[in-house]
């Protein structure tokens, strides 16, 4: 009874959201409605451009509906979502996610002829809309949404690069998706022989120790290289139809569009990325004491990310106990903070169960009707686990403090979404470094929060020059396996300074980032996340409880403001230049020297 007891506790509650689970009944109700309403709307902006004239009358309801449908769909995906998540093998939710798509795809389209309405109006027409007290709070979105839209084609182009979407350009995204999901690889366990998806192999390899994570990297290899012209096939149209939508728009560079998403300026993305470049060889002498402690002469890329147990460092943690000293730590930074993740508990908001048939990885889903959110994570009782619990704790957070805004005021860009987040795994690790009860638990600890800089630091970097010299060759024709080959190794050397014995030629077609295409150049705002929260880190280490409030206010702000208006105003820093980046990898590797002479006496 126990033990059941303990299983319920770590499984999440849909059922307070939507009764029925992917045969809900009130969920495909919403669906309904949703649909219905999104086609009206469609129709009234095809149909009735007169109606839009009258700041008094159309216009104004017009936003106020895009606004409301927008909501509607983001809680239905996340529906979906933890649906699809806590079970890979519901085909009914699958069913589900392919319709949202449909019904997304038709709110985009309308939305673009609402741009253009919005662009005829003209900008006295808008500013007198704005002082309406329903929309005043939407100024800053709509604004937004104006300026991006003026960078674009007509409505009609625009809309039938919408309707091409799903089959001409997403549908690559789906492809690859195709591909990793019928992959399986054999490999020896305990003597037997087991096929493993390439999630358990990516899971085993990081498990394993020293040989056999070498025999599984070549296994891993192995399976990538043979779908590799499979997966160059998707890369390779995947980007060539976004470089024709960014040549049409007159876009002359590949980063126009993911800076426009994340809010940001080419000169804050260049002053991080040089920042990082600088201090990239201090994570040289980090790289050498890991590998004299797993007892090789150097890393290799499956090495990088691979876990220290050393003496007691991996020690089993309970569910309550991570809940404890979560919910305490967060309590020394803000009362507040505290009482809202020991709420996330008390009310199942979090999926931990360790179970079959759910999908890897963690996440935070919004449900902006409710005003609640969900986690998903796999909790198998790691200090690891106890982190990443603490970093979706921090997303949830981040939403639970901007529940009462408008929603077009909610929607922040990736880079930031990675703020709360980031800052309370930071504060949960540190606490966790701290009470370490002996040198090879502080190591192991230690080790996690530098990988994540390493990662941060260098990983992401290696990304980021792939991708962008990927695009660029791509403008003069298909980019063969072989080439991507040698783009990812060059990139990999670079960032990683030469210091590995074995880098991942294949990285480009292992990494699922590289293939979404709602997201493009899915790695800078990682980078930008983790310095980000950092500096804010540091400040906050400074200045105690007395920043929680300013901590609030700037998190309240992150779906209202471009970045370097935000680090002006919350924390006085310009992001354009190097100072408050460097800054921020000081604190990030401030740890670095007490691992290294650590990793010198048990190694």
């Amino acid at each position: 009874m126990g033990g059941d007891l303990v299983s319920e506790q770590q499984r999440w509650d849909l059922e307070s959201l939507y009764e029925g689970g992917s045969r809900s009944p009130a969920f495909r109700d919403f669906l309904d409605d949703l649909e219905t309403n999104v086609t009206s709307f469609s129709m009234v902006l095809q149909n009735t451009p007169g109606a839009m004239q009258s700041p008094d009358m159309g216009l104004k309801a017009v936003i106020l509906t895009m606004q409301d449908l927008t909501k509607r769909l983001r809680e239905a995906g996340a529906f979906v979502s933890c649906l699809a998540a806590q079970n890979v093998h519901d085909t009914e939710a699958k069913t589900l996610q392919t319709r949202i798509n449909r019904i997304g795809a038709t709110l985009a389209s309308a939305i673009a002829l609402l741009d253009e309405r919005l662009r005829q109006a003209g900008e006295e027409t808008v500013q007198s809309l704005m002082t309406a007290p329903e929309l005043a709070p939407l100024a800053p979105a709509i604004q937004e949404q104006i300026e991006r839209s003026k960078r674009r084609l007509p409505a009609e182009q625009e809309r039938l690069i919408a309707r091409l979407t799903a089959d001409g350009y997403a549908a690559w995204g789906h492809l690859y998706d195709t591909i990793v999901g019928r992959m399986a690889v054999d490999i020896e366990r305990d003597g037997r022989k087991e096929t493993v998806s390439m999630g358990q192999l990516a899971n085993r390899m990081s498990q394993a120790d020293q040989r056999d994570r070498d025999k599984l990297f070549d296994v891993w290899e192995a399976a990538w290289a043979r779908e590799a012209d499979l997966c160059a096939d998707a890369l390779n149209h995947l980007a060539g139809f976004r470089l024709q939508v960014y040549e049409a728009r007159g876009w002359h560079s590949v980063l126009e569009e993911p800076l426009e998403i994340n809010r940001m300026s080419r000169e804050t993305l260049e002053a991080m990325w040089d920042a990082v470049a600088r201090n990239q060889e201090r994570l040289l002498p980090y790289l050498a004491a890991k590998a004299r402690v797993l007892g090789v002469e150097r890393l290799s890329f499956a090495d990088v990310d691979a876990p220290l147990s050393v003496g007691a460092a991996r020690q089993s943690v309970s569910y309550e106990s991570a809940r404890r000293f979560i919910v305490d730590q967060f309590a020394a930074f803000s009362p507040e903070m505290a009482a809202f993740a020991d709420t996330c508990f008390e009310r199942r908001w979090i999926e931990a169960e360790d179970r079959p048939g759910k999908r890897p990885g963690g996440f935070c889903a919004s449900f902006p009707m409710h005003k609640e959110s969900r986690i998903f994570v796999t909790f198998s009782g790691t200090p690891g686990n106890v982190a990443t619990l603490a970093h979706e704790l921090g997303h949830a957070y981040h939403q639970h403090v901007m529940r009462d805004l408008p929603y077009l005021a909610t929607r922040y860009a990736m880079n930031v979404a990675e703020t709360a987040s980031t800052f309370a795994e930071a504060i949960v690790s540190d606490a966790a470094i701290q009470a370490a009860s002996s040198d090879g638990e502080r190591l192991a600890l230690l080790n996690d929060k530098l990988q994540r800089a390493a990662a941060m630091l260098m990983n992401i970097h290696a990304r980021f020059l792939f991708e962008t010299r990927f695009y660029e060759e791509r403008k003069r024709g298909y980019v063969p396996v072989e080439r991507l080959n040698e783009l990812m190794m060059t990139a990999q050397q670079e960032a990683y300074r030469g210091a590995l014995r074995r880098y991942h030629p294949h990285f480009w077609a292992s990494k699922l980032h590289f293939y979404i295409t709602g997201t493009p150049f899915y790695n800078f705002p990682y980078t930008f996340g983790f310095l980000f929260s950092t500096g804010i880190h540091a400040i906050a280490s400074a200045e105690g409880a007395s920043f929680a409030h300013r901590y609030v206010d700037l998190l309240r702000d992150t779906g209202r403001m471009r970045v370097e208006d935000l680090a002006k105003k919350h924390i006085g820093a310009d992001l354009t230049k190097p100072d408050f980046w460097q800054r921020s990898i000081d604190f990030a590797l401030r740890d670095l020297d007490t691992f290294v002479q650590l990793a010198s006496r048990v190694s």
